[in-house]
């Protein structure tokens, strides 16, 4: 399969899925900010941050953006970044 094709897709997913990643981000903040600073709220919103970094790394994986960091290979910095960013959220 052509590889960017490949790319395309990994950028077209990430981008739809960032969307209501975003906005569950910013509902989280509202709710944590404004109505109630409970530990729940706060661990919502940490969860989210999490949600949109893992989605943002993928963005930054499609487009070859910091290619120092190797994004997509194995034992690189982006792939342990994402490994962990996605594991967060399950931890809270």
């Amino acid at each position: 399969m052509n590889q960017t094709l490949i790319e395309s897709a990994t950028f077209t997913k990430a981008f739809v899925a960032l969307i209501p990643a975003c906005m569950l981000l910013c509902g989280s903040t509202v709710q944590y900010f404004r109505w109630k600073k409970s530990a729940s709220a706060l661990l919502q919103l940490l969860g989210a941050g999490c949600l949109v970094v893992v989605i943002v790394t993928h963005i930054f994986e499609a487009l070859h953006v910091m290619p120092w960091m190797g994004w997509g290979r194995e034992h690189c910095i982006g792939h342990y970044l994402d490994l962990c960013r996605s594991y967060s959220p399950h931890q809270l």
